[in-house]
């Protein structure tokens, strides 16, 4: 479960595993940090490729020697409760599973926990019943449910047909729309209306500048999600994510 006190840097990992492996060893080990299994590669991988991110990230957090990555076990003693506790272990690593659900809510959450992801995303376009379904699915399995507010104008209207609300409420900018419409806002507005009647953390993604960090935190988002500057691996890759926690209090 996320810290609500906490504020998140949320990395989407869009391109190859191998992409994905190469930048995830270069991010520094940071608690502030959230990695995320985008769209495009779980499309591209499916299961295979929500698991893979999980494993990179634990090899990466959990420190495990070269010749070890490739152990079942090992990863399973670090992971216990026990293990934890008595090893110098940073953070336990988070990872998001960008499912984008439209339907079949409760399997959908299945795919996500079977590849070992600690939160999973649906679309706030998708029906309430399903909506409701995942939320639930969440619930039971402890895996926290994210609701993607993509081309929904009032999130309000959303959430008040819902009998519970979800853990992260997702306020996005799509990526076409920012490219085919450069006068497109994200509604940074709609953090207040929601925390003003929901106990729950609001993420913020669709923007990539520094700048677009800064007035994401300023106008109090949870977490902020970027991708662009993370699709590719660079020999920027260690500098420019610190350059994005400095952002990040």
């Amino acid at each position: 479960m996320l810290d609500k006190k906490q504020k998140y840097l949320q990395i989407a990992l869009n391109s190859t595993l191998e992409e994905a492996k190469s930048i995830i060893k270069q991010i520094p080990l940071d608690k502030r940090i959230i990695i995320e299994a985008g769209t495009p590669l779980i499309k591209a991988y499916g299961m295979r490729g929500i698991r893979a991110i999980r494993n990179f990230w634990e090899e990466r957090v959990f420190e495990v020697p070269e010749g070890f990555q490739k152990s079942p076990l090992f990863i399973k003693i670090l992971k216990e409760k026990k293990a934890l506790k008595e090893t110098k272990i940073p953070f336990t690593p988070y990872l998001v599973a960008d499912l984008k659900c439209m339907d079949r809510g409760s399997r959908e959450v299945e795919i996500a926990r079977e590849g070992g992801a600690n939160a999973a995303v649906a679309l706030g376009r998708a029906p309430t019943e399903t909506i409701e379904a995942f939320i639930q699915e969440c619930k039971e399995y402890g895996v926290d449910s994210m609701i993607d507010m993509m081309n929904v104008d009032y999130c309000l209207e959303i959430l008040r047909q819902l009998k519970e609300p979800p853990d992260v409420v997702i306020l996005h900018r799509g990526v076409d729309e920012e490219t085919f419409n450069p006068e497109s806002e994200i509604p940074y507005y709609e953090i207040h209306r929601i925390k003003e009647n929901y106990d729950i953390m609001v993420a913020v993604a669709g923007g990539d500048t520094i700048q677009e960090v800064q007035r994401a935190i300023f106008n109090d988002a949870d977490i902020v999600v970027v991708w662009k500057s993370f699709y590719k691996s660079t020999t920027d890759t260690a500098k420019l994510a610190e350059e994005f926690l400095k952002e990040i209090r």
